[in-house]
């Protein structure tokens, strides 16, 4: 992100993100405030869960995290306390939810207030239920569309999708907008609604084949008929599925609303900012670095021709010992 666009664009201005208690909405919130402390607000939607308030929940999984450390120490533990006070408001609400789960009250404010809206909430299980996965991933986006309708002073909608949503395919592919109805098979139409009458179908089903409905039976056959459904269409599972319907749903919905979709790869570690190689968990290619680390993964495959750089723990500790007799190695599988 350009720091300096960035921040002209957010002086004074309000923005509602949702997920960000994940890896890239923790990071969106962190690079707004650290570029544009002059930004009005960010409101953060957020599920309240186990007992957590929404304002608990952010305050651990988000603005506690070590990613805000430079802005710790800039303002200081009561400063940064204060600022963050200020500046984000966690509002508990849901996106597969009408108006968000929002109250009427807060509607009223949010629609006043909200200038921009990047919605980054979504689950990112390959093998999530059906049920819940058309909820948050095509539902919810609609459902924020929806939403973002109804703000007054709406100058954009940032929805954060998946370069997965191209399936398999091979080759160059163009960077295009789904149309209504479109798959990743020649000749299959993608009803949306008709795969919401089969979710409730296939529960009614369930219910009326067993006097005690089974929850551990019901989620079986949810992540069974994801999969069934995604394979259908084209795409290797549910997760990529749900994300296109989502797409699709935003272009059906928009109206004058304007909306950017952007479909991120593998998302790792922070390149630079705030500092160089923060990470939460292990995702993606992690698992096989770790493995590696750990000498648990003597090998992987890969192709002869390419080159990768690995640098083992053992040698970063020498480098930060400063010893000069550090060697990298270069290894070609």
């Amino acid at each position: 992100m350009d720091a300096g666009a960035l921040a002209g664009c957010l002086r004074d201005k309000s923005v509602l993100i949702t997920g960000s208690t994940g890896f890239l909405g923790k990071l969106f919130v962190e690079k707004i405030l650290r570029v544009q402390p002059a930004v009005k607000k960010i409101y953060l939607l957020v599920r309240a869960s186990h007992g957590a308030s929404a304002e608990q929940r952010v305050m651990s999984e988000v603005t506690g995290e070590a990613v805000f450390d430079i802005q710790r120490e800039k303002y200081g533990p009561v400063g940064f306390q204060n600022f963050i006070k200020e500046k984000v408001v966690p509002i508990d609400g849901d996106i597969m939810h009408d108006n968000l789960g929002l109250d009427s009250a807060q509607v009223s404010v949010l629609t006043k207030e909200v200038d921009a809206i990047i919605n980054g909430a979504a689950t990112t299980n390959f093998y999530e239920r059906y049920d819940v996965a058309l909820n948050s991933n095509a539902l919810g986006a609609k459902n924020v569309c929806e939403f973002g309708k109804k703000c007054c002073n709406m100058k954009l909608l940032l929805h954060v999708s998946t370069a997965f949503v191209a399936g398999t395919q091979e080759g160059l592919l163009l960077e295009r907008a789904f149309h209504n109805g479109e798959t990743l098979r020649e000749g299959y139409y993608l009803d949306i609604e008709e795969e919401l009458q089969l979710v409730r179908n296939v529960k009614t089903e369930l219910m009326e084949a067993l006097s005690d409905s089974s929850e551990k039976l019901e989620k079986s056959k949810m992540k069974e008929l994801g999969l069934k459904r995604a394979c259908h269409f084209g795409w290797p599972n549910v997760y990529t599925l749900t994300k296109a319907m989502g797409e699709i749903l935003l272009g059906q919905y928009k109206g004058e609303l304007p909306i950017v979709i952007i479909r991120p790869t593998m998302v790792t570690s922070t390149y630079q900012d705030p500092f160089p190689g923060w990470i939460e968990g292990t995702r993606t290619i992690d698992a096989l670095i770790v493995a590696y680390d750990e000498q648990a993964l003597p090998c992987f495959l890969g192709d002869r021709n390419d080159i990768i750089d690995l640098l083992r723990r053992q040698q970063l500790n020498m480098a930060k010992d400063g010893n000069k007799d550090m060697q990298c190695r270069w290894w070609k599988p």
